[in-house]
């Protein structure tokens, strides 16, 4: 993958990620800032970093339970050690530094492989 096929799949993948945290009623505050960094801060303090890395050609998470590399395989974003897809991974990530353990998940639903499942049902296109 080319450096501008890179840009546009990872900053899908981080705005996919914002608009998420947006409907997730997740108790943090997030923004995505230039260079393509979304940087969410919880309730209790504690920060989890999401960014896109161009030398490397993925997408990196730092948070509570550790730091993740993340690289597109043709269909998803995988995790370099164990091929945890990226937003099942932050599903579980958030759920954990949120203090929202048990029930569906992290953002008020959970992801799939083909969406955002809500609590109220609904489903947003990833």
């Amino acid at each position: 993958m080319n450096e501008t096929e890179f840009e546009a799949l990872a900053g899908a993948a981080l705005s996919r990620i914002e608009q998420a945290l947006e409907a997730s009623g997740v108790d943090a505050d997030f923004e995505l800032k230039a260079g393509g960094v979304l940087e969410i801060e919880f309730a209790d303090g504690s920060k989890m970093v999401i960014n896109r890395h161009g030398a490397a050609r993925e997408i990196w998470v730092a948070a509570r339970t550790g730091g993740f590399h993340f690289r597109w395989d043709g269909s998803a974003w995988r995790d370099t050690r164990d091929g945890t897809e990226l937003f099942a991974a932050l599903s579980k990530a958030v759920s954990a530094q949120s203090g929202r353990l048990g029930g569906s998940s992290s953002f008020g639903g959970s992801i799939g492989a083909g969406g955002w499942s809500t609590s109220g049902g609904g489903t947003a296109s990833w």
